[in-house]
């Protein structure tokens, strides 16, 4: 094998960081999860529907990795200007789904679900804001990108930064998702 395949074989180490981080952010929403299942079988469990609106910031999310996705095949054909309405789209939805989550927040607190109510209150309080944490880090990053294409220089072509940020998005996306489901259908 040549010193060309073996480069090619070789994974980027901040790809491989971002992995790494994904894998404990899983694991840490596994552990609340199954906090949640677990302290669901008591007696005094109390049941609730979730704001509207969640399901409505899934839409937005979802649509925004539609966005970053098409943000990164742009840039890999060098489409610059494609690209900045691309990723700017895409940084305008990642605060809206922000803003939606917060606005779910504040609708559950205006109905008397608040974080130190019943447990099970307190949980999706946990688990979403925990999320939101994690949506918001993808937010700063979303907002460098941004900041990067609409600098009058490019000094380099190289993907990895959105090609992190999109994978980073993804995951994101696809927690929310996964979360959500749960949360719904175990109450």
């Amino acid at each position: 094998m040549d010193a060309m395949s073996l480069q090619r074989k070789k994974i980027h180490p901040h790809k491989y960081s971002l992995w790494i981080a994904m894998g404990s952010i899983t694991m840490m929403f596994i552990g609340f999860t199954s906090a949640y299942v677990v302290k669901r079988a008591q007696a005094n469990w109390f049941t609730f529907d979730l704001p509207v609106i969640f399901w409505i910031s899934t839409l937005v999310i979802l649509a925004s990795s539609v966005t970053i996705q098409m943000a990164v095949k742009q840039f890999r054909n060098r489409n610059m200007q494609r690209y900045k309405q691309l990723i700017t789209l895409t940084a305008v939805l990642g605060v809206a789904f922000a803003v939606c989550q917060w606005i779910g927040f504040k609708q559950m607190n205006e109905s008397g679900l608040r974080l130190n109510g019943p447990a099970s209150v307190s949980f999706i309080y946990v688990i979403v804001g925990v999320h939101l944490l994690h949506v918001m880090g993808g937010v700063a990053a979303l907002l460098i990108m941004f900041g990067r294409a609409f600098r009058t220089r490019v000094r380099t072509y190289s993907a990895v930064p959105i090609e992190v940020a999109a994978t980073y998005w993804h995951f994101v996306d696809g927690l929310w998702i996964y979360l959500l489901i749960f949360l719904s259908i175990a109450r």
